[in-house]
């Protein structure tokens, strides 16, 4: 998996929770399977959902904290939103 600051390349998906600052791109599906947050999978789902991480939607990493890069913080469409990155590891990104 390589990703640049712009785009990764166009057939490449891979996770949000993996990704860089700068990174912008779009999601191409939220798929929670192992879920560390202690939510129940689907309340994990239908809160990212809620947030506006929903398929298609653009995406840019603006910040990263400062431990552990941990939480980011991600604009979503024209919403920011702060993330942890262990439940961004549930949102399939292109």
């Amino acid at each position: 998996m390589s990703c640049n600051g712009d785009h990764a390349t166009p057939s490449e998906i891979f996770l949000l929770g993996q990704a860089p600052r700068g990174f912008r791109g779009h999601i191409e599906a939220i798929v929670v399977t192992d879920n560390a947050s202690g939510l129940a999978v689907d309340e994990l789902e239908r809160r990212l959902i809620e947030l506006g991480f929903t398929e298609g939607a653009h995406i840019e990493i603006l910040h990263e904290g400062a431990i552990g890069r941990d939480p980011i913080a991600v604009r979503v469409n024209n919403a920011t939103v702060a993330l942890r990155r262990r439940e961004a590891m549930a949102i399939r990104v292109v």
